[in-house]
């Protein structure tokens, strides 16, 4: 009988250790994709501020053309973050809409233009920021 109430609990403990060990590991994965998603928001955000800054930048540009290369530098910055964070296919789109968008404006700018068309780079940070919401 004693034997017996030892294979039990030794049964028991095993059947908890493995629980445990499967809890931890579902956390530790929901954590991990909530702080991707942390980190997508963030660099989305900072995306969006730097696509303020290009607004402004072209604004001014006959004051300081060097701020609009600065604004364009750093999209492309942070675009390259969200790449680096992420494996999600809506995600990358939208990191690689913008960052054409992006290169459409750099090529309108070498090209001459002063005043180049922002609204496709506003709309695909719009896109990225929607994309990144959990």
């Amino acid at each position: 009988m004693a034997a017996s109430r030892r294979r039990r609990s030794r049964r028991t403990a095993i059947a908890a250790a493995v629980a445990a060990v499967g809890l931890t590991v579902g956390l530790t994965t929901g954590c991990d994709a909530v702080s991707k998603a942390l980190d997508c928001v963030q660099t989305a955000d900072a995306i969006a501020d730097s696509v303020t800054d290009l607004q402004q930048a072209v604004e001014s540009a006959s004051n300081d053309p060097t701020q609009l290369e600065e604004s364009l530098d750093s999209i492309d910055k942070n675009l390259d973050e969200i790449g680096d964070k992420t494996d999600n296919t809506d995600v990358n789109k939208a990191v690689d809409d913008l960052g054409a968008a992006v290169g459409n404006v750099r090529t309108a700018v070498k090209n001459g233009d002063e005043t180049p068309d922002l609204s496709p780079v506003t709309d695909a940070a719009g896109e990225l920021t929607k994309v990144c919401t959990p």
